[in-house]
């Protein structure tokens, strides 16, 4: 009776996985952030090999934190992937402000219109600040 409640218990955590990996998925293709992205770069004939990138990673990531891998890189290694990481994740969060018009209705709520770079540099800072309390502070 046990491996018959262990083959549930992985086929349910599996059809989990799917599902709101999907979900993911669905919703930052259904919201154009990928071509969006794709127009911002000049780079729209790529736009099949980001929404690959998108999949792929996504899949990898959740393997990887499923089974708990651990890489020891070099430190210049682990700044460049660090970085790409950073990178990919700006983007994406840029893109997504963009395609739903975030900064420029928040400005218009808080009267902020002409302060829009200070907050935008704000938020910038705020999510570093928090990133760097979280690597150095509350992970140790």
């Amino acid at each position: 009776m046990s491996i018959l409640i262990g083959f549930v218990e992985i086929l349910l955590g599996v059809a989990g996985g799917i599902a709101v990996g999907s979900g993911v998925i669905a919703f930052i293709l259904v919201l154009d952030i990928v071509p969006r992205l794709a127009q911002l770069t000049f780079t729209y004939h790529k736009v099949h090999w980001y929404e690959g990138a998108l999949i792929a990673g996504s899949l990898v990531g959740t393997i990887s934190d499923f089974w708990q891998w651990k890489g020891a890189f070099n430190p210049v290694v682990a700044l460049i992937i660090g970085a790409f990481f950073g990178i990919f994740v700006g983007l994406l969060a840029a893109a997504l402000t963009e395609v739903l018009n975030v900064l420029p209705i928040l400005a218009k709520r808080l009267h902020m219109k002409n302060y829009l770079v200070g907050l935008l540099m704000a938020m910038v800072a705020g999510k570093v600040a928090g990133s760097l309390f979280d690597w150095f502070v509350f992970r140790n």
